[in-house]
């Protein structure tokens, strides 16, 4: 069995879901994509979603930040989980802007996406890292 990087536990997943304030990446405008529904759904649970999208100027009626950088150079709100709805050839990308802006203090990769590779850096920075699991699922399964 080969060794996957991220946080499967219950219990431990549990207590991610504690948190307050997700940044979104990918977040999408268009209804019917998980983009959209999943942090619409968490909106409506009562997290603080800060949506990223360098297309969007808004989203769900908030401001849509073009980058984690610019999430973190406008204090917006101190990120617990950077959710990353993003293709798995992108994860690396992501995963070095979250660490170069020192946003958040888990990465949370959407079902069917993973990098072992970029995950192991993520953690070997400090960061908690769940990769291939829908928020909005584990949200329902463990919280609700």
């Amino acid at each position: 069995m080969a060794f996957t990087v991220g946080i499967d536990d219950p219990d431990a997943l549990r207590e991610v879901l504690e948190s307050e304030t997700i940044a979104v990446v990918g977040c999408s405008r268009t209804p019917g994509k998980a983009a959209h529904d999943v942090p619409a759904y968490l909106l409506e649970q009562g997290y603080e979603v800060i949506p990223v999208n360098p297309f969007a100027d808004e989203i769900f009626g908030r401001e849509a930040f073009e980058s984690l950088a610019a999430v973190a150079e406008q204090s917006v709100a101190d990120v617990d989980i950077v959710c990353v709805f993003r293709p798995s050839e992108e994860v690396a990308d992501v995963i070095e802007s979250v660490l170069d802006s020192a946003v958040g203090d888990v990465i949370w990769l959407q079902q069917g996406i993973r990098d072992d590779q970029a995950a192991e850096r993520a953690v070997d920075a400090g960061y908690r890292v769940v990769q291939d699991r829908c928020l909005k699922v584990d949200h329902r399964r463990l919280v609700v």
